[in-house]
């Protein structure tokens, strides 16, 4: 933005006192559930809820394209809908396990050819690849430029 004029680059300067790079949510599946839980224990309309086993896998099968945000407003809303003391996969509102896309549980990086062949499904339109994929628009610029993927 600074280069294209649209920013000015002594406030960038001023405002980039410290700068913490902290990766989305996709890329730390090991933080879906204590953030889960937190979320619920933080929120008195969850008090005495938990959630399923269920529900748990489908937390941490879900891509997040919303980050943080996403899984705290989820959370609030199961807690909500949630109609005994069990959150249940239904209470989420996610979709279907099987629309899920393949992104490993453990953290394993979605590889070059898989990233590639959703960009020439989409094409290259990288709004379109980066749902498809189950990320963020961010998330896949990222992994573009870590794989060296050029973008047209």
């Amino acid at each position: 933005m600074i280069r294209d004029g649209r920013f000015r680059e002594d406030l960038y300067y001023r405002l980039n006192t410290i700068q913490i790079d902290i990766p989305p949510l996709a890329e730390r599946r090991d933080d879906v559930l204590p953030l889960a839980r937190h979320f619920l224990q933080d929120n008195p309309l969850a008090a005495g809820k938990r959630l399923s086993e269920d529900a748990e896998r489908a937390l941490l099968q879900h891509a997040w394209p919303g980050n943080v945000r996403e899984l705290r407003n989820t959370l609030q809303r199961a807690a909500l809908l949630a109609r005994g003391d069990s959150i249940g996969v239904a209470d989420l509102g996610l979709p279907a396990a099987a629309a899920q896309p393949a992104i490993a549980i453990g953290g394993d990086e979605l590889d070059r050819a898989t990233i590639e062949a959703a960009l020439e499904r989409t094409g290259g339109v990288l709004a379109q690849a980066a749902s498809e994929l189950g990320l963020s628009r961010q998330a896949l610029y990222r992994r573009l430029e870590r794989l060296g993927i050029k973008r047209d």
